[in-house]
């Protein structure tokens, strides 16, 4: 076909043979082949002067158009070789959100790879490390450390502690001094979907967490907290984008209860589009 092409803008078989680097019989049989193929007489030559037929002109434009077309197939199919084309779906939990991980890796990756597809939805934490690992979602941006299946590995993207949110009415919140662990001992605990920070103040405090509220979401969290239902431990991010009324924000004593986000995704994956965005986050891992 793209013989044909050439040779109907050449018009004369040796000036269309040398353009294609080939030998004029060579172009002639190929010529002939595709005239057999088609069951119709697409040139008229003679000694002095090659020409279209009906059927070679109307067959011209739609040869032009399916090379076209080939052209582009075999661009898009080397750009999603390369990692620059497709789509990837990012599952994530509010923390990612407040921090800033979330914007900024999904707009490095963009103007890195503009022509990829980026799909964020929110998801309850506990299914994340699941449906990296069956596939439903590619990646996931989760408050670690969390159980993960064989095939799922992780990078941490960002480090934080964790502080205690306490009720504006409470009596350690008229206190401008760091919260000790001891002091929250009789406290009713409304607990994140990441439980660590809190289990590890009831450990330092030398208590046990009896049957804690678990509503979910930080912002559902710290409704409860501005209700006066309770206290609760929460990562430092927040404090600095969360201002509720009747909440309050202080800092544990003690060392820091150190806290991260991590990226999920599967430990062999193949796809060139997110072994770029999981080498993307090898890179902001690096620099934590």
């Amino acid at each position: 076909m793209h013989y044909f092409v050439v040779l109907a803008e050449e018009l004369h078989f040796s000036a269309a043979a040398a353009r294609l680097g080939i030998a004029a019989p060579t172009l002639s049989v190929q010529i002939r082949q595709l005239e057999q193929q088609l069951a119709a007489t697409l040139l008229q030559r003679n000694n002095r002067q090659v020409r279209l037929t009906e059927a070679g002109a109307l067959f011209l434009v739609e040869a032009r158009k399916t090379l076209a077309q080939a052209q582009r197939a075999l661009e898009t199919g080397r750009r999603a070789g390369r990692g620059e084309t497709g789509s990837v779906n990012i599952g994530y939990v509010s923390s990612a959100l407040w921090s800033g991980v979330l914007a900024t890796m999904v707009n490095d990756y963009n103007a890195r790879y503009p022509g990829v597809s980026l799909f964020t939805r929110e998801e309850v934490m506990t299914r994340l490390p699941q449906q990296v690992s069956e596939g439903a979602i590619d990646v996931a941006m989760v408050r670690g450390p969390m159980p993960l299946a064989e095939n799922v590995d992780c990078l941490t993207l960002w480090r934080d502690r964790f502080i205690i949110a306490l009720p504006a009415r409470h009596p350690l919140a008229q206190r401008s001094k760091k919260i000790t662990p001891q002091q929250l001992k009789a406290e009713k605990f409304i607990v994140p979907e990441q439980p660590a920070g809190a289990v590890e103040v009831a450990r330092r405090g030398g208590f046990a967490l009896d049957n804690p509220e678990r509503p979910g979401s930080l912002l559902e969290v710290l409704t409860r907290v501005s209700l006066n239902q309770g206290v609760a431990v929460i990562p430092d991010v927040l404090q600095h984008h969360v201002l509720l009324p009747e909440v309050v924000y202080r800092t544990l004593a003690g060392a820091p209860i150190r806290s991260e986000i991590t990226l999920l995704f599967r430990r062999w994956e193949t796809s060139p589009v997110l072994r770029q965005f999981i080498a993307l986050a090898r890179m902001r891992s690096a620099r934590q």
